[in-house]
């Protein structure tokens, strides 16, 4: 996929995460300059000096908060800055199950400080990374943006909040440009398996915990329930590579030449299920992946997969890689990284 080329800067907030950091580097080859803001509480500045080295382009690195509306002012007046990228936030379910307030004062607060900043700077075009889980447990699949909302943990309240906020922003003053993209499972790693999903700890997500097992740092899978009304039993859901995403991003924010308010789901429209993803990996890196089957969570669904027809249409875009890229690419970062970021 191409993108025009230009001078102007884009700020990319929480640039060194693991979506943020893949669309940096894209960013960074598509012309434009980039401004990284992040404080790292859940990212290494070792994803961006190797995003550096692919693109032979270096980001403005600002280790800062969201929340910090100085320093933000401060951005805004050194960098031409014509657009934001917001990736910035903590992005833990269960973690915001047992600490919301921090969750509704790190992601809403800090995007209401963000927002402020860029008014005060007449910054007027946002893409903001939202979640399926506004759609909750979804009565229905594929999924629509024309669903109805209603998340089921604070995670994802704070994020359809801030789309609230975003849509009354637009209310009030319509000559702001925003895209909202509501992603679904990002997976895999960029192809050099020079940059990728680095977790503190114990995985959340199923890819890295699955490529663990393989690499032997954790002993088995646990398959949280294998009675869904699926077609092995397992949940299923709808993975997206995250270079697919990456180009999600700057797909919406070149529509924003010309639109004004967007809303997109990003996904594949095919929903994998837990054992097609355990299967496949195995087949993509010749290691066994044993597992066990435990309980259902509270809280998971059985299916959540997208309609991907309004991204098509509206950002000219579409997911291009499968399910075997995004394992082997996960399996490439795996193998070169085995601590992640972490230099020795």
């Amino acid at each position: 996929m191409k993108f025009k080329s230009t001078i102007s800067t884009v700020l990319v907030t929480g640039g060194a995460g693991y979506i943020g950091s893949h669309t940096t580097l894209l960013l960074l080859q598509a012309g434009y300059d980039v401004v990284v803001l992040d404080n790292f509480v859940n990212s290494k500045p070792e994803a961006l000096r190797r995003v550096a080295e692919i693109a032979a382009r270096e980001p403005e690195i600002i280790k800062g908060d969201i929340r910090d509306s100085d320093l933000l002012d401060q951005l805004f007046r050194n960098f031409s800055i014509f657009a934001v990228i917001h990736f910035a936030g903590l992005k833990a379910v269960g973690e915001s199950v047992t600490n919301p307030l921090t969750y509704y004062e790190n992601n809403v607060c800090g995007t209401v400080s963000l927002l402020q900043a860029m008014t005060r700077a007449n910054v007027t075009r946002i893409v903001f990374s939202s979640s399926a889980t506004v759609y909750g447990d979804p009565a229905s699949v594929p999924i629509r943006e024309d669903f109805p909302l209603k998340a089921t943990n604070p995670y994802g309240a704070t994020k359809l909040y801030i789309e609230e906020i975003l849509r009354d922003i637009y209310r009030s003053e319509p000559h702001w440009r925003i895209a909202i993209l509501r992603y679904f499972n990002p997976a895999g790693a960029h192809d050099s398996g020079m940059i990728g999903e680095d977790p503190c700890g114990v995985p959340n997500n199923l890819i890295p915990y699955i490529a663990q097992v393989a690499v032997g740092k954790l002993s088995e899978l646990s398959i949280f329930g294998s009675d869904y009304d699926t077609h092995d039993g397992t949940g299923v859901r709808d993975y997206i590579h995250v270079m697919d995403l990456a180009e999600g991003h700057l797909a919406a924010l070149n529509a924003l030449e010309t639109l004004s308010l967007i809303t997109c789901n990003l996904g594949t429209g095919i929903g994998y299920s837990v054992l097609d993803m355990v299967n496949t990996f195995s087949e993509v890196s010749g290691k066994p992946i044993p597992y066990r089957i435990s309980n259902r969570r509270l809280g998971d669904i059985s299916q959540c997969y997208t309609d991907p027809t309004h991204a098509r249409n509206t950002l000219n875009w579409k997911a291009g890689r499968g399910l075997t890229q995004i394992c082997g690419d996960h399996w490439r970062w795996q193998l070169k990284n085995p601590n992640g970021y972490k230099l020795e």
